[in-house]
C-alpha cells in the first residue's frame, strides 16, 4: 500500500527492505526517490493519506521543512522519501544491504502488516503498559 502510494506520485527506485531481523526499529524500510522537493512532499502526503484511510497511524514524521529527505514512522514500517541527490549521498541501500529486499511485483500493494502480525508493535505496547 505504501509502495503503491509512492508509485502513484511517480516515485522512482522504490525499494522495500525487510529489516526486522537486523534491527528493533522496524520490520520494513521503504526507500524511494523524487526529482524535486515538491515531489518529495507530494509523495509524503499521498502515502499518509492512503495509509490513514486504511487505519494505519503515523507515529512521527521528520524533514518536512526542507523536503529533501522525509522520514515517516509507522512503527513497523519506516518510509524514507529522498530527493535524488540526497539519496545518493546517504546510500541507505548500502547500509541495509544485508536485509532481504521484497519483490514489489510479487508482494502486491504493500502496507504495514495487520495488527496480529506486528511483533514489534506488540512488544512496544507491552513496554508502554509496564511504564
Amino acid at each position: 500500500m505504501a509502495a503503491t502510494a509512492a508509485l502513484d506520485k511517480k516515485a522512482t527506485d522504490v525499494v522495500v527492505f525487510e529489516v526486522g531481523g537486523l534491527t528493533t526499529v522496524a520490520d520494513y524500510f521503504l526507500i524511494c526517490s523524487a526529482e524535486s522537493q515538491r515531489q518529495v512532499r507530494a509523495i509524503r502526503d499521498h502515502i499518509e493519506d492512503k495509509l490513514s484511510k486504511n487505519g494505519f497511524h503515523l507515529f512521527s514524521s521528520e524533514g518536512e521543512g526542507t523536503g529533501r529527505w522525509i522520514l515517516m514512522d509507522y512503527s513497523d514500517l519506516v518510509v524514507h522519501i529522498f530527493k535524488d541527490d540526497v539519496r545518493l549521498f546517504y546510500a541507505l541501500e548500502r547500509l541495509w544491504g544485508d536485509a532481504p529486499r521484497l519483490n514489489l511485483d510479487a508482494a502486491g500493494p504493500l502496507g504495514p502488516p495487520e495488527p496480529a502480525q506486528r511483533p514489534k508493535a506488540a512488544i512496544r505496547r507491552k513496554k508502554a503498559a509496564r511504564e
